[in-house]
């Protein structure tokens, strides 16, 4: 498979996955199941079943990263500055679709004058934003790892100062990467990779990202009990069914999807959505790293070509976007 396709799958499949989760996002399991395995696996299967009601909108998840590929491929590299101007723009402008606290808060800091070095949203704050929007961070810098690594921190730096961020981040971002360089057949060696990665900014994210390598050969329905409580402490009371948007089990849970169905989208996806929770943005990162695996081949173009961010940024103009990317060479 050529690099064009993976990349071309990577953000397509991101944007797929985040607008299947859109409707049903902060939703319980049985509501989510229900929704995955009775009406979106009709929408895979058959062209014609695909409902009016679902708009194909996606959401912040895929917005932050369409606009974070985007100030890539203008600046001809990372400029923080630029891309900080950009998420104070749309959340400004009011393009944004369901925004995340600690994103809004630095967002409006941005707006306010205040330098990207110091909006970001300090811990114990540690919400998935800054993953979420990752992937292109591997797209772009699949060829410099060092500059990669670099990158998926600072891109969320801009917005969420709490180290684990970052290493959410990197995990992402570096995924990505090595799916781009072919590097993730062996699954014991892509987690070490990525855990080695992200230690820098916390090893207990990063030790959990090696239990991953265990945990899925169990099915999701004993795999969520594990990961979902991932990273807080025991007292916790999480108000959020599934999946918190806590970036710890998010990520995971995402990387989870994706290792144990890694031959098809339509079940990596469907695991992330099922579950309930923050399912855009699981459906997003999962999206995103199986659509880079798989090329964008492996997704169902009817709905490929469903997808919008308000009636732009549609299928012709993200593969458009794609095509930016590589250098003459195809090396990035």
């Amino acid at each position: 498979m050529n690099k064009k396709d993976k990349l071309r799958g990577c953000l397509l499949g991101q944007c797929l996955g985040d607008a299947l989760g859109f409707p049903i996002e902060g939703h319980g399991p049985d509501d989510c199941n229900d929704f995955v395995f009775d009406q979106v696996a009709q929408w895979f299967k058959h062209e014609g079943s695909v409902s009016d009601d679902w708009p194909g909108q996606y959401t912040d998840d895929s917005q932050l990263a369409r606009e974070l590929l985007e100030s890539m491929v203008s600046t001809n590299g990372f400029d923080p500055e630029d891309y900080a101007k950009r998420i104070g723009a749309i959340f400004g402008e009011g393009r944004i679709v369901g925004q995340g606290l600690a994103t809004r808060n630095a967002a409006l800091k941005l707006l306010a004058g205040i330098p990207w070095e110091e909006a970001g949203t300090p811990g114990p704050s540690a919400g998935n934003g800054t993953a979420m929007r990752a992937a292109p961070v591997g797209m772009y810098y699949f060829n410099d790892i060092p500059k990669m690594h670099e990158v998926a921190h600072l891109q969320g730096f801009i917005t969420h100062k709490d180290p684990r961020c970052s290493a959410g981040s990197i995990a992402i971002a570096g995924a990505i990467a090595l799916i781009m360089r072919d590097e993730v057949d062996d699954t014991r060696a892509l987690l070490r990779q990525l855990s080695k990665w992200m230690r820098p900014y916390g090893d207990e994210f990063a030790d959990l990202v090696l239990r991953l390598e265990e945990w899925i050969e169990i099915p999701p329905h004993q795999a969520v009990d594990v990961i979902a409580p991932a990273g807080k402490p025991k007292d916790y009371i999480d108000e959020w069914p599934g999946i918190s948007p806590f970036v710890i089990p998010s990520v995971l849970w995402s990387l989870y999807a994706f290792l144990r169905y890694r031959d098809s989208y339509w079940d990596a996806i469907s695991i992330a959505l099922s579950v309930g929770g923050d399912v855009d943005t699981t459906a997003a990162m999962t999206g995103a790293l199986s659509g880079a695996y798989l090329g964008e081949q492996a997704l169902p173009l009817h709905l490929l070509e469903r997808i919008n961010d308000r009636g732009t940024w549609q299928y012709d103009d993200l593969t458009e976007l794609c095509y930016q990317v590589l250098d003459p060479n195809g090396t990035r």
